[in-house]
């Protein structure tokens, strides 16, 4: 299997052999900054591409067909629509808050983007406590929508962002319990030791039904996290207009909508290192043959394709159920999803103490 490691340090040397040390690491960080913002667009609009053609396959519908072959330039085509569009300045609002909230958005989103490991070798941000790392920037996004609620001066915003903040503080904390029970399983807390330590096998198979119960109540609330349906209360368009975000315009507003995307991304993304090995390929025990042709698949190939996996569930779940209501919303996760989890950490300790995983 590929080791990107190689790519980087290649970099690293290239670059120290020409420039002064200092000169050199700045250059890296440069580097580093611009292949994030553009690998966070790109991902961003194949997200959108892929939505809108999922979203048309359950409703028996053709989706983007015109714009480039299979539509597939659609998306590109609404960036640049979106790029030059103009910033409407919108009368009675705080304007430092409300034009410093979509970047406090984009800024946790783009934070907990570097933390992900993509495939052997290629990982911004590795950190020995990186799953506290990952968890506290992710929870900085919430500010960002609280101030844009806040700052529009619009009833339909104010409720659209405090209904967010309900949300997304009450299912964070599923959301956390759910890592927390695999970091007990993995006893470790840095990214890519979590994903080296199942080349062995899966956790989502090794860590017997702890590990399953925590995967389908993090899948549940990422889903609730990212405001998502049947969880989009936030942004119900029959009740709120938009939301949150209904004040904003051009560029502004594109950074809500494609947070909201990588958003959904980041949470596959721990989904697949957390439970499903990462870039680790598929092993069997025992079958050698298999498990050789099974490493001849990139890492980043297997990455991808888990991540997308989860994606397509997620999609699934919204194109699937009806919105719920606001006080069913917080019903599911205070008196169900939290007490599930609390008893299922419990029994993962138990299972991890006397060693009754695989």
């Amino acid at each position: 299997m590929f080791d990107f490691t190689v790519v980087t340090q290649w970099v690293d040397q290239f670059l120290r052999s020409f420039l002064p040390a200092e000169i050199a690491i700045l250059a890296e960080f440069v580097l580093i900054g611009l292949c994030l913002l553009a690998g966070y667009a790109l991902i961003a609009l194949v997200l959108i591409y892929a939505e809108r053609k999922i979203c048309a396959f359950f409703q028996c519908r053709i989706g983007p067909d015109r714009v480039g072959p299979f539509g597939l330039m659609q998306s590109f085509a609404d960036m640049i629509k979106m790029l030059i569009k103009e910033l409407i300045d919108i009368n009675h609002v705080d304007r430092f808050l409300f034009n410093l909230a979509p970047f406090v958005v984009i800024i946790a989103s783009v934070l907990a983007f570097g933390c992900i490991p993509f495939a052997k070798g290629l990982q911004v941000l590795d950190f020995n406590v990186g799953i506290f790392f990952l968890i506290a920037v992710s929870s900085i996004g919430i500010v960002g929508i609280l101030l844009a609620g806040w700052s529009s001066n619009n009833k339909y915003s104010l409720i659209g962002a405090m209904r967010s903040g309900a949300q997304m503080i009450s299912y964070e904390l599923s959301i956390g319990l759910s890592i927390l029970t695999m970091v007990v399983f993995a006893g470790t807390m840095q990214l890519s030791i979590l994903v080296e330590n199942q080349a062995d096998g899966w956790f989502i198979f090794r860590g017997h039904l702890p590990a399953l119960i925590a995967f389908v109540v993090y899948l549940v609330a990422g889903t609730a996290e990212t405001n998502r349906g049947p969880f989009d209360l936030p942004e119900a368009d029959s009740e709120l207009t938009a939301g949150y975000h209904t004040e904003y315009s051009g560029m502004h507003f594109g950074f809500f909508y494609l947070a909201e995307y990588l958003n959904m991304f980041i949470v596959a993304s721990v989904a697949s290192t957390l439970f499903l090995g990462g870039w680790m390929p598929l092993h069997v025990a025992g079958w050698e043959g298999f498990n050789r042709v099974m490493d001849h698949i990139p890492s980043v190939v297997w990455f991808f394709g888990k991540a997308a996996v989860v994606i397509f569930i997620i999609m699934w779940f919204k194109w699937t159920f009806p919105r719920l209501r606001i006080d069913q919303l917080l019903r599911l996760e205070w008196r169900y999803l939290l007490p599930l989890n609390l008893l299922n950490l419990l029994l993962m300790v138990v299972v991890v103490v006397f060693k009754l995983h695989f």
